[in-house]
This record gives structure tokens, sequence and C-alpha cells, in this order.
């Protein structure tokens, strides 16, 4: 039992060790694998000698965060290496400069997953915004800081995501939405950009998980349960914004009755009085639409 005991602590160890050494080391390889031309060329790690020529570049780099941590507080070989850690071993390129050694975007992100992997990048390689050919220089300035945040490549979040994916940016500014435009929640908050196991790249597995990490008041379990809530969310709320209350894909009254059509119930608008546009409808007599707890609650009335 000792002996199982010791090898699995030296196996958690080796796991741990791994882990965190992600980064940590230099793979000679890795940049002949990327561009073959690299083969043979050495690293200099010397930042004047690249600041000789590229001093253009390097101003605006000198204000940046990996300047400061390669410069001032080098942790690791990779960030020992200076400009070379993003670059590549540039002896050859030195003696020869030119642009053989220049690599693509999509093989920028390769570059980055040396240091920047795991965690909440580990669905990178499968991700909407991969497939999409979508990569790390898309999103983040690296030689420039443009952002005080993740080294974004616009002034804000909010900002960014909106080059792309306007028509979802144009639902955060309608009458009803998400505190985004008042900067209290970022697009992160609900979504991974770098990928994730669920659908539209959610933080969490699935919607409901999601809006349970604020709206716990509405997770249950319930006594009585309102299918559509335990099932999807958005099956009654744009999460992006809406121009009717609570976020609802249309108006109060009309949303209830596209389920509950029948007869003997004061159900629709022409008898409904409070079912107006901006009245609250069906909800002012069922207060308990996400769920019950009551004993007799079973109608959602309390």
């Amino acid at each position: 039992m000792k002996k199982k005991l010791l090898i699995l602590s030296a196996l958690f160890l080796f796991v741990v060790v791994t882990l965190f050494s992600q980064g940590s080391s230099i793979d000679e390889t890795f940049w002949t694998k990327l561009n073959p031309v690299f083969s043979g060329s050495q690293y200099v790690m010397d930042r004047e000698t690249c600041i000789s020529c590229h001093s253009l570049e390097t101003t605006a780099y000198e204000h940046t965060k990996h300047s400061r941590i390669f410069k001032l507080n080098p942790k690791t070989k990779l960030e020992k290496v200076d400009c070379e850690a993003c670059h590549g071993p540039r002896s050859a390129h030195i003696e020869n400069p030119d642009k053989r050694f220049a690599i693509t975007d999509d093989q920028y992100s390769l570059v980055c997953e040396q240091c920047h992997k795991g965690g909440d990048r580990m669905y990178w390689s499968n991700s909407l915004h991969k497939s999409a050919n979508v990569n790390c220089v898309t999103c983040h300035s690296v030689m420039e800081k443009k952002s005080s945040t993740a080294l974004l490549s616009k002034k804000t979040e909010l900002e960014l995501c909106s080059t792309c994916h306007t028509d979802v940016t144009s639902k955060a500014m309608r009458m009803s939405s998400h505190p985004i435009k008042e900067g209290k929640m970022e697009c992160s908050s609900c979504h991974n950009v770098h990928g994730a196991p669920g659908t539209g790249s959610l933080t969490k597995a699935t919607s409901n998980e999601t809006c349970y990490t604020c709206h716990q008041e509405k997770r249950g379990p319930f006594i009585w349960e309102h299918a559509p809530v335990r099932e999807d969310c958005k099956t009654c709320h744009d999460p992006h914004g809406s121009n009717n209350k609570s976020m609802l894909v249309t108006q109060n009254a009309s949303l209830c009755v596209s389920c509950h059509q029948y007869g003997g119930h004061i159900n629709q608008y022409r008898y409904n009085r409070v079912s107006t546009p901006y009245g609250n409808g069906c909800v002012n007599c069922h207060t308990t639409i996400h769920g019950s707890n009551h004993p007799s609650g079973v109608k959602f009335t309390r």
C-alpha cells in the first residue's frame, strides 16, 4: 500500500511539474519545423542588435507587457532569449537580413502557444475562431500597447469584438441588455474566445449554466418547474439584447401565448387589457414564472 501511494505521489508530481513547465524551455526544433529556413540559425539573445535595425518597431514595443517581462524579469529560458522568443533564432538573419524568415499570421498562433497554452486556451485548436481563420495577432497587439487589457488590438473588448460581430454588438445597444456598454460586463464574461467544449464558445457547457453564474436564483431546483426555463434560457430571452422588457425575445403576453393557446382562459390581447406592449401581461398573475417552491405554485402564481 505504501509503495502504491509513493508511485501515485511521484506520478502526480510529474504531471504538475510538466504542466507548470510548459513554455519554460526552448524547443530547438520548433522553428525549423515551422519554417525550414531557420535550420542552422542560432539565438543571438541581444536586444540591442535587433534595435540597431528595428528601432521604429521597438520604440513602441518598449511599453508593452512582453517587453517588460523579457527585459526586466525573465523567468524561463524562452523569456531570456527576448525578441527571438517570438521571432525565432536570428543569427542567419543578421548575416543576411532579408525576408526569408517571415512567417504567416496563422503560424504566429503556434509561436504564441509556446507559452500561452492550456487552461482556458486548451480548446483553441478546435475553436470557432480558429476555424474562421482568426488567429492570435488578429485580436492581440504584441508590438504596441493599444489596450490596458490582455494586449488587445483595440482599446476595449467591446470595440474589438464589434469589428466582426456587428449584429451582436448592435443588440447590446438596445433598450434592454446586459450592462456591456456601461463597462460592467465584457463579452468574455459569457464567452471564451479561445474555444470551449459547448456551443457558442460559452464559458460553461450550456447556456443555462452560463446564465446561472450570475442568476443563481433562477437555477432551482423547484417543486414546480417551468419546462422552457429548465431547457434553455434563450427560449424566452435574447442574451445579447432586446427592445422588449427583460431582454425577452418578444412582448410579454405574445411570448406566453406562443405556447399557451387554449380555451377557457383570458390569454389573448382582445381579452387581456394588461397585455399591452409595455405591460407585464401574464406575469401580473403568474409572478414566479421561472419556477415555484410553493405547495400551491403549480400555475406559478405564488
